[in-house]
């Protein structure tokens, strides 16, 4: 029992502490432009559209409504330039 536990928390360090995969891209793509869609109610926020690595691509993904969530906010998704070209850095909930 003592070995499985020992590995199981050798298991969850590793993959905790592995690096995320950046892609990056040497052109930032061009911006895209849609009609926003109606709110389905006043509690509802936009998030706004993200760019997701696909098949050696950056491809778009349409925003959508949310439920606001209680003392967070939306912090927008943007491109980042660096040394090696662009990478996206995804929106998320703070």
């Amino acid at each position: 029992m003592k070995l499985l536990l020992k590995g199981l928390i050798i298991t969850f360090l590793f993959t905790a502490c592995a690096p995320h995969e950046v892609y990056v891209v040497k052109e930032r793509p061009t911006e895209v432009v849609y009609v926003r869609p109606a709110p389905p109610g006043p509690n509802h926020i936009w998030i706004s559209g993200d760019w997701v690595w696909e098949n050696g691509n950056y491809r778009w993904h349409e925003g959508h409504w949310e439920h606001r969530r209680e003392g967070m906010a939306w912090r927008e998704g943007h491109w980042q330039e660096t040394s090696r070209g662009w990478k996206w850095i995804p929106g998320h909930w703070a």
